[in-house]
């Protein structure tokens, strides 16, 4: 199964989800030895206390 939604890391430390729809997820780069993973769903990315972006 491939997982589509980026969970990324803030330079604030914020940790945020990105669904293909987002509006900066194609410039999403997933840096995982920083922390940042990917998503099955976004129930799964909030289970794991990270949030949808702001804007």
């Amino acid at each position: 199964m491939t997982c589509a939604i980026k969970g990324n890391i803030s330079r604030k430390g914020d940790r945020i989800y990105h669904v293909p729809e987002s509006r900066d997820y194609a410039s999403v780069v997933i840096d995982e030895k920083a922390g940042e993973r990917m998503f099955c769903s976004e129930a799964d990315a909030k289970a794991a206390g990270w949030r949808a972006p702001q804007r």
